[in-house]
């Protein structure tokens, strides 16, 4: 059986991390299936329009190994604003599949309730973000704690990606991605 992730995408997402994450797990051989908050194509922060392949209203955790936020303003915003997807991100943390943010989105995961006593890290200047939600903030560019996976931004999606992709694929599948996109030669 194939593992199977699920990028949740909000109009205003930040394109790098998207497309990074997306590209780097089917690079993995992760099925990837990226859900808008509505089937229509949707902008990201800079413009880049990303038709998804289905919308929130037709997706359910159990179906998916990981679920992923991208950040990116107002993108982060329209998916904490979204029950559909609060409640996704609850119901996959609690059936402990990984769950992963990166950017401003960790501010999802701390609405949704999840990062609770959990390590995790934010877009610099967002850390009260992860304290009101009960989270113990971390410096570091991609933190792990437990099923929880979290980056600060664009500058740390390739990193954020491969990290998510060594959980679902496997530490040989990310190091061979790694190296053939030459992120060996900047991500020691």
């Amino acid at each position: 059986m194939m593992v199977s992730a699920l990028v949740l995408l909000a109009p205003g997402f930040e394109e790098i991390e998207a497309t990074t994450v997306i590209d780097v797990l089917r690079r993995c051989n992760v099925k990837v299936a990226v859900a808008g908050l509505s089937p229509e194509p949707t902008a990201g922060a800079h413009d880049l329009l990303v038709t998804p392949d289905t919308s929130i209203d037709k997706v359910k955790a159990e179906d998916y190994d990981a679920v992923i936020c991208p950040g990116g303003n107002p993108g982060y915003i329209n998916l904490r604003k979204n029950a559909a997807v609060l409640s996704l991100v609850r119901q996959a943390f609690a059936a402990g599949k990984l769950v992963a943010a990166i950017c401003a989105a960790p501010a999802v995961l701390a609405d949704a309730g999840i990062l609770k006593g959990k390590k995790c890290t934010i877009y610099p200047g967002m850390e009260k973000e992860l304290e009101r939600g009960g989270g113990k903030v971390q410096r570091d560019l991609v933190v792990e704690d437990g099923n929880v996976i979290t980056s600060q931004g664009p500058a740390t999606a390739l990193h954020f990606a491969l990290k998510v992709a060594e959980r679902l694929a496997g530490k040989a599948a990310a190091e061979a991605v790694k190296e053939k996109t030459l992120a060996n030669l900047i991500l020691r």
